[in-house]
C-alpha cells in the first residue's frame, strides 16, 4: 500500500469516528454573540487543539499501553468495542454519547430556556468543549492509540500525523462554513448525515476488534 493510500485510509478512518460536523450546532450556540473575526479564531483554537490531541497520543500510546500493561490486542478489542458502542448510539438516535449535548437546555416545558448573553472566553470554548470532547472524544482518542500501537516505525507515525493534520484542517473549514452547513442540511440533514457516519463507524469498529482478536489469539488468523 502506497504512503497516500495509507494517509487517506486513516483520514477516512478518523473522520468517520470524529465527525467534525457533529460539532456545529455547538459552535453556533457558543459563539453566537461572536464576530465573524471571533469565530474564525474559535476555529483555528479549535482545530489546533484538535491536532495537538492527536499528536500527543499518537506518540504517547504506546508507552501508555506498556506503563498501564495492557496489550495492544486487548486495546484494540476494548476500543473497538467502545467505538461500536459510540456507532449503535449514532444509528438509533443519532446522537453521539460519548459526546455530550451542551446546547440550550429547556426547563421541562418543552421551550428553550431563554439564553444568557455571556460573552464566552473564546480560547476556553475552543478547547473544551469544541475541541474535547465534542470533537475529539473517547472514541477518537481510543482509535489514535489504536492505530500508533499498529505501527513499527517513526514513518507510521508520521502518516498518522499527517493525517491527524488533515483532519484538523477538514474541522477548521467546517467550523467555518458552520451556519452554511447547517443552513443547507438543516436539523434533519444532519440528523442523517450522523447516522450514516455510524453504519460507516460500525464497519470500522468490527475491523478494529477482528484485528485485537487476530492479535490476541493467532490461530483466528489461519
Amino acid at each position: 500500500m502506497s504512503v497516500e493510500s495509507q494517509i487517506v485510509q486513516i483520514v477516512l478512518a478518523f473522520l468517520v469516528l470524529i465527525n467534525p460536523l457533529s460539532a456545529l450546532p455547538l459552535f453556533l450556540e457558543l459563539t453566537h454573540t461572536c464576530s465573524r473575526r471571533e469565530r474564525r479564531r474559535v476555529a483555528q483554537m479549535t482545530a489546533a487543539s484538535v491536532f495537538v490531541t492527536i499528536v500527543i497520543f499518537t506518540f504517547s500510546g504506546n508507552l501508555l499501553l506498556k506503563v498501564l500493561g495492557i496489550s495492544t490486542g486487548s486495546f484494540r478489542v476494548g476500543g473497538g468495542i467502545l467505538v461500536f458502542l459510540i456507532a449503535m448510539s449514532m444509528m438509533s438516535k443519532g446522537d453521539n454519547h460519548a459526546k455530550p449535548d451542551l446546547t440550550t437546555p429547556d426547563d421541562g416545558s418543552g421551550m428553550p430556556v431563554e439564553k444568557r448573553e455571556i460573552r464566552p472566553v473564546l480560547g476556553t470554548i475552543a478547547v473544551v468543549p469544541l475541541a474535547i470532547p465534542m470533537i475529539m472524544g473517547p472514541g477518537g482518542i481510543s482509535t489514535v492509540v489504536i492505530y500508533a500501537s499498529s505501527v513499527s516505525s517513526y514513518t507510521g507515525l508520521l502518516l498518522i500525523t499527517a493525517a491527524g493534520a488533515v483532519v484538523s484542517l477538514i474541522s477548521y473549514l467546517s467550523l467555518l462554513a458552520a451556519d452554511r452547513i447547517s443552513g443547507l442540511l438543516g436539523d434533519t440533514g444532519l440528523a442523517v448525515l450522523n447516522r450514516i457516519m455510524g453504519i460507516l463507524l460500525a464497519a470500522v469498529a468490527v475491523e478494529i476488534i477482528v484485528a485485537g482478536l487476530r492479535s490476541l489469539f493467532p490461530q483466528l488468523a489461519a
